[in-house]
């Protein structure tokens, strides 16, 4: 195996475990709770999930600008040398990671404190506003792979 192709590896099993991850939770986890579990199983539900998933969000976050700086000097001698779709996927990769960070520090302590005071009202409302900013950056993420995909030369 190549250098470039353990870093590209890398780097696609980071993207797939964050942008698939997120793809499983919105399209599949959340429609099932909704209709199995009552409000107060499905928040403590989500608080687990999220405790579990994140810890391989942050490996993900860590290995992305890793692996993608390496292939960056790998295939073009730097950022000057990339095309223009490397320049939209960094900048991608930056918005996701923000919108993951606000989830992280601002929406999750809100679930938590929420479920902890059995205040099901407002866990509901901060498990929304979860669900929401999980879904644009599904979003983002679905852009950034078609834009790895197609490789544009723009």
């Amino acid at each position: 195996m190549t250098p470039f192709a353990a870093v590209y590896t890398l780097h696609l099993l980071a993207a797939l475990i964050w942008v698939g991850g997120m793809f499983f939770a919105w399209m599949v986890l959340r429609p099932a709770a909704v209709t199995v579990l009552d409000a107060p199983q499905r928040l403590r539900l989500w608080l687990e999930v999220f405790g579990r998933f994140f810890v391989w969000v942050w490996a993900a976050v860590l290995v992305l600008p890793i692996t993608g700086v390496g292939m960056l000097h790998l295939s073009f001698g730097g950022l000057d040398g990339a095309p223009r779709y490397i320049q939209i996927m960094m900048g991608l990769y930056l918005a996701m990671l923000a919108l993951f960070i606000r989830i992280q520090a601002l929406q999750l302590p809100e679930l938590r404190r929420a479920l902890n005071a059995q205040d099901w009202p407002t866990g509901g409302a901060a498990l929304g506003r979860i669900r929401r900013l999980v879904g644009f950056n599904l979003l983002l993420g679905l852009t950034l792979v078609a834009v790895a995909a197609a490789r544009p030369t723009f």
